[in-house]
């Protein structure tokens, strides 16, 4: 529009037109002429009425869209054809457009005050449907809401979730990109950066969004901008190419064949209203007569544009129009029918209101534009195979194709439907893609265009600071939890019993450890436990085999033979300590244990008292082993056994042993073990055996100097040092080793002090029995010297 400076001191200049005339409004506006000449020579629809018309250009201005509406409304216009006798002369039932936006709004504004209805072909914007502030504002072409939905679940389809978004600072491109915003901030999508501009706007401006384009990360750019402002961008990258960049375009701008031209936009993808098919429409383009175009300013103007020469004589620097100028050869977008699309929304727009107006007629004598309008709201027709109706809003059912920007065999730009989007549909089958795509840079693999690379499974998301929701870092899970999907926000931890996997993705039952009949540590400790029974036995047979020789007989056989019993089981019950543990092994365990190691010790200071009382009875005048004779020794091993059963009845009464799955010493696997039940039974039981071994240790060390021929307190005092020193050093050790270690420490300290016992007590006099049958007499026992 030109643009005047007023003074204030004249009346203004009339707005005028500048710039170069749209051939691709001019389209829109002959697709009106021509949807109202079939309905005049229509038998069917308004039979006997003609329509007429005025055609105003509003330079897609707003003040000079403004102006026209008052014209419109008053009545005091030229007409852009004639040749019509209408019985209301400037009387205006109906207005078809604006294409924009912005000055659809400013329109609506001022006839609706009129009850005139306006019924737009290619306003898009989501405000219009506001009744309140438009209420007689219809349109064909969807709701730019739904564009929006459409836009967001196409780049999420794709998987990028990190973009930017330009847009034209206008109601079109402002409103549109604050209803794609919140869609994509609900599906997950972060924008980079949302730069506006205006194609008024200084080149330094244009420059400045171009720059961001190009040092930008993200590679898919959303535009939501009119053909005017996106040529002007496009134009400006063209001068200085940007990295390869994927576009996303609106349908105001994407379908645009002059658009087609960028090549470096090969590849991009967007949402276009449906094409279409207006019978007949192309002749009646191309069969432009000259007087046609010499009746209409309008026309004469794009012929003037359109073939470079002028049909009015001076004024001009351009030749003179010669007559032979041929529509047909011009490639413009005025003679571009291929892919009609917003061409069939100017189509049935004029339908539309061709509609209402037949079943206004039908209902009253004198039609007026309120009746019209509330006609409208009721279409409900099919025209060429496309359906019209309007809901609440003024809106039609929103369906929108998916178009990708494919080279062909020629190497030039076309439009390729590739899918579509149907609101119509359910939620989830509303969007649907049916055909290959061809990428930037004609790749075949779809960009990649994220701020942070997804999180597998195994890690989750930490945002990073000040930056956007899709802006993160992936962090192993802590231990014990996984993430089993892609961009988990947080780990969950596995159940109690369970313990991830190395790749942390899934949780695995727990290991169950104990120590088992089968590992080598098991084996080893079995083989030294049925090695030392078998020695405790092969034992007792040689003393049985030798029970009349001196030397067992001097070793009080009795007691030997029962001491030997007592370490045969203590040999085998370190057999109960291995396997896995059941709440009888755990009572028999440590029971057996307790009361065969007593039973043992107890032999062990039998032994130690009748040496002392055999030594002292030697006296002359002494007569002390008649009180301590056989029947003592038993009744002094039973009465200290049974103080040991007594206690270990008492524990396994009050609390005893039971199994246990140990989840505490080791996060990554259970060991299943025997918990004491009572801790002050089970050390009753061994500071029991502790105190009878100092005991006899105490005793054996008074009877050490005895002569070594006669008595075996030396070996005994060997005997219980060891045995001492085991269960001395198995305290610490038993109470911190871990797991199954536990329990071998314990089956160690059993097989360590039993073999200490049999070797020190039994070893020599087998020796003796076996190797050295000579010292084997009453006479070597008896020799002091």
């Amino acid at each position: 529009m030109h643009m005047v400076d007023n003074n204030y001191t004249t009346a203004p200049e009339p707005l005028r037109c500048s710039g170069r005339i749209d051939p691709r409004e001019v389209r829109f506006a002959r697709a009106m002429i021509f949807a109202i000449e079939e309905i005049n020579n229509s038998t069917e629809l308004l039979p006997g009425v003609k329509l007429g018309y005025q055609i105003h250009d509003s330079c897609a201005s707003v003040p000079v869209a403004v102006h026209a509406s008052f014209q419109l409304t008053n009545g005091q216009d030229p007409v852009f054809y004639g040749d019509y006798n209408c019985s209301q002369s400037g009387m205006v039932k109906a207005v078809v457009g604006e294409s924009g936006s912005t000055p659809s709004i400013s329109i609506s504004r001022i006839i609706g005050s009129f009850n005139i209805p306006q019924v737009s072909h290619y306003a898009t914007c989501a405000c219009l449907s506001d009744k309140k502030q438009y209420p007689t504002f219809f349109r064909t072409i969807p709701s730019d809401q739904y564009q929006a939905d459409a836009l967001a679940k196409l780049v999420k389809h794709f998987g990028w979730t990190w973009i930017g978004a330009v847009r034209s600072d206008s109601d079109y491109g402002n409103n549109g990109m604050a209803a794609f915003l919140e869609v994509a901030l609900r599906e997950g999508i972060c924008v980079e950066y949302s730069e506006a501009f205006y194609r008024t706007n200084p080149r330094s401006k244009i420059q400045r969004v171009a720059d961001v384009i190009r040092r930008s990360t993200a590679t898919v750019v959303v535009a939501f901008a009119a053909i005017g402002e996106m040529k002007i961008l496009l134009e400006e990258l063209a001068r200085n190419p940007s990295p390869p960049r994927q576009w996303i375009g609106s349908e105001a701008w994407f379908t645009d064949t002059d658009m087609l031209r960028f090549t470096f936009c090969a590849g991009a993808i967007g949402v276009a209203i449906q094409q279409s098919v207006i019978p007949g429409f192309r002749n009646f383009l191309l069969n432009l007569s000259p007087s046609e175009v010499d009746a209409s300013f309008v026309l004469t103007e794009f012929w003037e544009d359109a073939f470079n020469c002028t049909l009015r004589k001076g004024g001009t620097l351009k030749k003179m129009c010669s007559g032979n100028e041929d529509i047909k050869t011009l490639d413009s977008p005025y003679t571009e029918t291929s892919q009609l699309r917003i061409t069939n929304m100017v189509y049935k727009a004029v339908y539309a209101t061709a509609h209402a107006i037949q079943s206004a007629i039908h209902k009253t004598i004198r039609l007026d534009s309120e009746e019209i309008f509330n006609e409208l709201r009721k279409v409900n027709f099919t025209q060429n195979g496309y359906h019209v109706s309007f809901d609440a809003n003024g809106d039609p059912v929103a369906f929108y194709e998916l178009v990708n920007w494919q080279k062909n065999e020629r190497g030039f730009i076309e439009p390729v439907t590739v899918g579509y989007y149907d609101a119509s549909l359910p939620e989830g089958q509303r969007f649907r893609i049916n055909r290959n795509i061809t990428w930037v840079e004609g790749v075949l693999e779809v960009p990649v265009s994220v701020c942070s690379e997804s999180c597998p499974p195994g890690t989750r998301k930490v945002l990073q600071k000040g930056k956007p929701i899709c802006c993160y870092d992936c962090i192993p899970c802590p231990e014990g939890e996984i993430s089993n999907m892609t961009d988990s926000p947080d780990c969950i931890p596995c159940p109690i019993e369970f313990w991830p996997n190395s790749e942390k993705d899934s949780c695995f039952p727990k290991p169950v450890e104990f120590l088992s009949f089968d590992e080598v540590l098991g084996n080893i400790l079995e083989v030294f436990s049925v090695s030392g029974a078998c020695l405790a036995i092969i034992t007792a047979a040689v003393f049985f085999y030798h029970r009349t020789t001196p030397i067992v007989r001097a070793n009080n056989s009795e007691l030997s033979f029962l001491l030997l019993f007592s370490l045969t089981l203590c040999f085998l019950c370190s057999l109960t300590f291995i396997g896995a543990p059941s709440e009888w092994s755990c009572m028999l365990r440590h029971t057996a244990f307790g009361i065969t190691f007593v039973l043992c010790i107890s032999c062990v200071l039998g032994k130690t008292i009748v040496v002392l009382m055999a030594f002292k009875a030697t006296l002359p005048g002494n007569n002390v082993m008649k009180w301590f004779g056989p029947p003592q020794q038993r009744l002094t091993v039973v009465c200290f056994t049974f103080i040991q059963v007594v206690i270990c009845v008492i524990w396994l009464v009050v609390s005893p042993p039971f199994p246990v799955k140990n989840l505490t010493t080791f996060k990554e696997k259970i060991i299943l073990e025997c918990a004491l039940g009572s801790a002050v039974g089970f050390w009753s039981v061994l500071g029991y055996i502790g105190l009878l071994a100092v005991f006899c240790f105490a005793l054996a060390v008074l009877a050490r100097k005895l002569p070594d021929n006669f008595n075996e307190a030396k070996m005994i005092t060997f005997s219980m040092l060891i045995f001492c020193a085991v269960w001395i050093t198995f305290i610490p050790a038993y109470i911190s080793s871990p797991g199954r270690f536990t329990v071998a420490v314990e089956i160690f300290a059993i097989l360590a002090s039993s073999f200490g016992l049999i070797l020190c007590i039994f070893a020599p006099k087998c020796y003796i029995i076996l190797l050295k049958p000579e010292k084997n007499t009453k006479k070597y026992l008896m020799n002091k010297n």
